[in-house]
């Protein structure tokens, strides 16, 4: 049997790393974030929970479908997931979100760098 490539352990890791900060940031949006109000609704910030979850949906599946867009698509999902952490973290209060999100933006980098 075929021992997995540098590359095939570095995309298993991001699919992961999307499928949870996806689960996390779309549990805290519509349980955490609607239960405390304030802040944590306003338009903006709700938006962008929901896009992060979003794209790091899409990027795990392309990821997982072997699609030659995905490494762009995980650029694009690095940037969303930075943005989200840093709102989270200014917002506070959303320690595991933030978290979810840096881990994935750091995955969603090093793919999106790999050669294809």
């Amino acid at each position: 049997m075929k021992q997995p490539t540098h590359t095939e352990h570095a995309m298993q890791a991001c699919i992961e790393a999307c499928s949870h900060c996806h689960q996390v940031c779309l549990q805290s949006a519509m349980n955490h974030c609607l239960k405390t109000g304030g802040k944590h609704v306003e338009a903006e910030h709700f938006r962008l929970m929901i896009s992060c979850a979003e794209i790091c949906q899409t990027s795990a599946n392309l990821q997982l479908s072997s699609s030659k867009f995905s490494h762009r698509l995980c650029e694009v999902c690095a940037e969303v997931c930075e943005a989200c952490a840093a709102d989270c973290k200014k917002i506070g209060d959303m320690d595991e979100c933030v978290e979810a999100c840096e881990k994935c933006a750091k995955s969603c980098r090093e793919m999106a760098s790999a050669q294809h």
